[in-house]
């Protein structure tokens, strides 16, 4: 049955001839993986869709089909603009930014899953429970009378296995495992993108864990480690993330949170936490400004990495203390 929310959606979206699609800085797997789904189910529908991502596709998800039409930058002329993947509308880098400084197109609809999500759009449709926007977007394409092919069902099958890193988070259900059945029905070849997605490496990617392993550091059941630009320029490294180090931490005996302090080249730090489940670091990202989920979250804030490390240190180890 299609509620009233479904129809507004299916609405904005058909009447809609050119439509702008935007995701986070620093994209993950849901964030292009969303991205190529709703924008190549729109583009079969017969729309004009710009898909952009501030930092482009990184090159493990350049396999994905439709991943060279995503372009950095938004050109004027689009009718309708969504968000997706994203919890405020900072995330979505330079995609959305006026003339003024700070300042932010008012997006017409958000899409997501982060229980963070500030609902900065004119329409949000933010589902909790969901493991990944993909699932969202997947779960609802029916009722948005937008087709289900090949190369989307890929796309959104890649959004959901790099969100729940191979079906280990908590969050994963038997809905979410359906859906993932019916992508598969349609195509999407799961080891296919599973190997893909999780298990291959760049070399330089394995020479930046190997940095990062070097100087993991232990508190009880805190662990950590931080990356510098020296660091991932020695390794050659190419993008500005942890290359996944976060989610090899966080497999460690005993170690309730991991926390990876990756430098920026603006000036700030971005973190990354991993919990067990009972643990929520999502408000710890809150206080910082970033946001995510009970399990994972992340943030990016200004600072050298001493001084954004003693900071976030010392709020992770308030929750590992409890009240």
């Amino acid at each position: 049955m299609v509620n009233r929310l479904d129809e507004t959606i299916r609405d904005m979206l058909h009447h809609a001839s050119q439509v702008l699609i935007v995701s986070h800085i620093r994209p993950d797997g849901d964030a292009i993986g969303s991205l190529l789904g709703l924008g190549l189910a729109l583009e079969k529908s017969g729309k004009e869709v710009q898909m952009v991502l501030s930092d482009s596709v990184p090159a493990n998800f350049r396999h994905l089909k439709g991943s060279e039409k995503v372009r950095t930058r938004a050109e004027a002329g689009f009718d309708l603009s969504v968000v997706l993947d994203c919890s405020d509308i900072s995330r979505t880098g330079e995609a959305l930014k006026t003339s003024k400084e700070d300042d932010y197109l008012t997006p017409d609809l958000n899409i997501d899953h982060h229980i963070t999500n500030l609902n900065f759009a004119r329409v949000n449709l933010v589902e909790t429970t969901a493991v990944a926007t993909s699932e969202v977007i997947a779960r609802h394409l029916r009722a948005w009378d937008l087709p289900l092919n090949h190369a989307i069902a890929t796309a959104l099958l890649n959004g959901i296995i790099t969100d729940t890193i191979g079906f280990r988070t908590s969050n994963v259900t038997p809905g979410a495992m359906r859906i993932v059945a019916d992508l598969m029905e349609a195509g999407a070849d799961l080891p296919y993108l599973y190997n893909e997605a999780l298990l291959q490496r760049s070399f330089q990617a394995a020479r930046f864990w190997g940095v990062g392993l070097t100087s993991l550091k232990r508190d009880g059941p805190l662990i950590w480690t931080a990356l510098s630009q020296q660091d991932r320029h020695s390794v050659e490294y190419p993008g500005r993330d942890d290359a996944d180090l976060v989610n090899i931490l966080s497999s460690i005996d005993d170690a309730a949170i991991a926390v990876v302090f990756v430098e920026q080249p603006n000036g700030k730090v971005k973190i990354s936490w991993r919990a067990q489940p009972g643990l929520d670091v999502a408000q710890i990202a809150l206080r910082f400004g970033g946001g995510g989920h009970q399990a994972a979250s992340g943030a990016e804030i200004a600072g050298t990495l001493e001084e954004v490390q003693e900071k976030v240190l010392k709020a992770t180890r308030e929750l590992l203390s409890g009240p």
